[in-house]
């Protein structure tokens, strides 16, 4: 299978994020949350399909968040949105606040075979309390968030334990004797292989981690019938990785950040 701009626009618009503690808008134009507390910002907009001009939308979405009485909304430009949506976000105060580029990479014939990491990784699903909070744990110090509640955690592992063996997916935690030292999460829809979190404690990082999370990852989608892999990558950290790995850039996706209130 070769992939197309347009497969992987369409793979990337169909992977909505929503965590099931959000408040969530819902509009036949957009789709808007705002995060619970532990998250590392507060409104995003996660889904845009306008069907009038594209400035009145972008008007009335920026105005409907102006309700929730936060500094801004972050929104993601994505592969297939409206051309001219990062201009109009700009014309309203926006900046970007986080480059990310979608990379994809074909697994139909069973994925990239990755170099082994240079120390020895035990890999772990997070279907129990203990392994799901070391998880979660290398996640918020590695995006500025916060640890989730003790219910929250929790739940994630309950989650886990009833996606992981259904082939539906779920995060993955590596150890090195005994200690966490990075996560990942993957999400087996449709075919494809939504790859989400990857992060590395800092003093772990260039020993090859990254590259043993991702390749159990991708071991798993592939055993569960993916044919796509897909990542929404930081260009400059795991995007360089994950290249070498036989990932493919189709572009970037960068997140604004729009002001809502003078």
């Amino acid at each position: 299978m070769s992939l197309s701009v347009a497969d992987v626009a369409a793979a990337g618009a169909a992977w909505v994020w929503m965590p099931d503690d959000a408040e969530v808008v819902a509009d036949p134009e957009f789709t808007m949350l705002r995060l619970p507390d532990y998250v590392a910002f507060d409104l995003s907009v996660v889904s845009f399909t306008p069907a009038r001009p594209l400035p009145r939308v972008v008007d009335a979405v920026v105005a409907r968040a102006r309700a929730f009485e936060v500094p801004a909304l972050d929104w993601q430009v994505l592969l297939g949105d409206p051309p001219g949506l990062g201009a109009e976000l700009a014309a309203r105060g926006g900046r970007v606040k986080l480059e990310l580029e979608i990379l994809a990479a074909d697994l139909s014939d069973g994925g990239p075979t990755l170099r082994p990491p240079t120390v020895d990784v035990a890999l772990r699903w997070a279907t129990d309390t203990t392994t799901a909070r070391d998880g979660l744990a290398i996640e918020a110090a590695g995006f500025r968030g916060e640890l989730p509640p003790a219910e929250r955690i929790e739940a994630v592992a309950a989650r886990n334990a009833e996606t992981v063996p259904a082939g539906r997916g779920g995060l993955l935690v590596a150890y090195v004797d005994g200690e966490p030292v990075g996560t990942g999460g993957v999400a087996v829809v449709d075919g494809v292989a939504r790859l989400s979190g990857g992060v590395v404690a800092q003093p772990w990082r260039g020993r090859g981690v990254y590259r043993a999370v991702l390749g159990g990852r991708l071991s798993y989608a592939v055993t569960h019938g993916a044919t796509m892999a897909l990542v929404k990558a930081n260009p400059t950290t795991s995007g360089p990785i994950l290249r070498k790995a036989g990932f493919t850039s189709f572009g970037p996706e960068p997140v604004y950040a729009v002001p809502l209130h003078a």
